[in-house]
């Protein structure tokens, strides 16, 4: 494991409506993850996804292929 905190970030997408998730790609370079947590419990766990594994969710996101919000 590496001494690198993670950087959490929300997406400029946000619109504080509660239903947000932050990400921290700094870990990417060292670890090969992407830890994901809810930001209304930022003290509460935090998902490790394997960095392709993310990229690829991000790729359907942008694609529709989830459905509409």
């Amino acid at each position: 494991m590496t001494t690198e905190s993670p950087r959490w970030f929300k997406s400029s997408y946000s619109n504080n409506g509660g239903e947000c998730v932050e990400v921290a790609t700094n870990l990417v370079p060292l670890c090969g993850v992407v830890p994901v947590r809810d930001s209304k419990n930022p003290s509460g766990p935090a998902l490790d996804l394997a960095a392709d594994a993310f990229a690829s969710f991000v790729t359907g996101v942008k694609a529709g292929e989830f459905g509409a919000v």
